[in-house]
């Protein structure tokens, strides 16, 4: 089932953004003991990162600039925080996502279908983390398309360091274990890593979902 979203004007909407995503949204971990979190797997970056950046770059996918059409799809808010590997957050961390829109189009000129992409779906967007470590996107729920389980691409861009690059699923979804970008993690434990639950929002009216999904860098400041 897809989903058009209800919503205000986009203006309003970015005022209360960061209201609703570090309040009942968001994620909000951080570990109590000494111990070394488990990092991130990285993931290749695929072939569809945007060859054409679209003029909105912001965190709200689901609505163009000023549009007043809103993307095909079930609206997700994605939420996590970029974390290095004693927990502590990474500020100043750019997050960057890309995914196909509900017909399995990306935002790049090599996409199969890039005839029938939703014009309405902005494709890619960008966050970047306060002090906190704190991200949040409103997206679609990824679907799947021929040769990939559903998910969605992240880019982590930190001042000094390599790019780090992966990619998030849905837990449990039937395509998960016929992917080869998936399984090509063969520690079951380190797989768990990459998956999120997309979960249904019980206040919302239009179901809207929810996912969680952090990020943990090899990379620790002043180590």
């Amino acid at each position: 089932m897809t989903h058009r979203a209800i919503h205000p004007s986009r203006r309003g909407f970015l005022k209360t953004l960061n209201v609703l995503a570090f309040s009942g949204v968001a994620v909000s971990v951080r570990p109590t003991w000494a111990e070394e979190l488990a990092r991130t797997p990285k993931q290749v970056e695929g072939p569809f990162y945007p060859d054409h950046l679209p003029l909105d770059t912001d965190n709200d996918l689901i609505i163009v600039n000023d549009s007043l059409s809103s993307a095909v799809g079930e609206i997700t808010h994605l939420s996590g925080r970029i974390l290095d590997g004693r927990g502590e957050p990474l500020r100043g961390a750019m997050v960057e996502i890309w995914q196909c829109d509900s017909g399995g189009a990306y935002l790049h000129s090599g996409s199969g279908n890039s005839q029938k992409r939703d014009s309405n779906f902005q494709g890619f967007g960008r966050f970047l983390t306060g002090s906190t470590g704190e991200y949040y996107f409103r997206t679609i729920k990824p679907v799947p398309y021929p040769g990939r389980t559903p998910h969605i691409h992240f880019m982590v861009k930190l001042k000094g360091q390599d790019n780090f690059t992966t990619q998030l699923y849905i837990k449990d979804h039937p395509q998960n274990e016929r992917d080869m970008v998936y399984r090509g993690v063969r520690d079951p434990k380190q797989r768990e890593l990459l998956v999120s639950d997309f979960a249904p929002i019980k206040e919302s009216k239009i179901g809207e979902l929810t996912a969680k999904f952090n990020i943990v860098l090899g990379y620790t400041p002043g180590a």
